[in-house]
């Protein structure tokens, strides 16, 4: 659905990927010491080198979560734009962030809430985010095109990869999908992945639910039949 990789600049080359489409940006040599201080507080067993791995027990501690609400309606079937809100809860302490979307994928971006951060605004296809606090939380509304007709009545929907990420290590993060479909055009067929511990799947005619709780990358794909 979107992705973001952003070089955390001067003094050195590094990347920190907070999920699917949060990433963190900073020119000074400052910044970068905060973050890296932030992230090194959390323990070494809760870090990995990319392998998807999903966590029977959550950590302890808080981790980001990071929450979409996708609505299909009957017109996504022909435009492929499905209505999304995305909240972040427990996002990192950073001084500067920005959520970002692909280009020709997103439209109507804006902001509906954000708290714990000191300026949070629209630029093109991104949120640029200034001070963001611990306990920060940021919801963002958009249309988003991610819905997929692959052709002989079959569609697809998916997102990611979500993660969570700092130099070559990643960290724990929560991924809640809710989707709605118009259930009297649209068949459930398939979700991948499927419900395994760390991983719970609830669906319903019309209605999607997955709650994930993992390290590593994640990428999710629903496949529908047209009624």
């Amino acid at each position: 659905m979107n992705k973001s990789a952003i070089p955390y600049a001067r003094p050195a080359r590094r990347w920190i990927i907070l999920s699917a489409i949060v990433s963190v940006l900073a020119g000074l040599a400052s910044a970068s010491a905060q973050a890296e201080t932030d992230l090194s507080m959390e323990s070494a067993h809760d870090v990995n080198e990319g392998v998807l791995h999903f966590l029977e027990r959550p950590p302890a501690k808080l981790i980001h979560h990071h929450h979409n609400r996708i609505l299909i309606d009957a017109d996504s079937l022909n435009s492929g734009w499905v209505s999304l809100k995305q909240c972040h809860t427990n996002l990192d302490a950073v001084p500067r962030a920005q959520v970002t979307f692909r280009e020709g994928y997103v439209r109507d971006l804006r902001v509906e809430t954000a708290t714990r951060i000191k300026q949070a605004w629209v630029e093109g296809a991104t949120i640029q985010l200034v001070d963001v606090e611990p306990g920060a939380r940021l919801c963002l509304l958009a249309q988003t095109r991610a819905f997929r007709n692959t052709g002989n009545g079959y569609f697809s929907l998916t997102s990611g990869p979500y993660m969570r990420k700092f130099l070559d290590g990643y960290y724990p993060m929560r991924v809640t999908l809710d989707i709605d479909y118009p259930a009297k055009m649209l068949q459930l067929i398939d979700i991948a992945p499927q419900a395994q511990p760390g991983l719970i799947l609830n669906a319903r005619r019309g209605a999607i639910h997955l709650d994930a709780t993992f390290e590593g990358e994640l990428n999710t794909l629903i496949q529908f039949e047209r009624l």
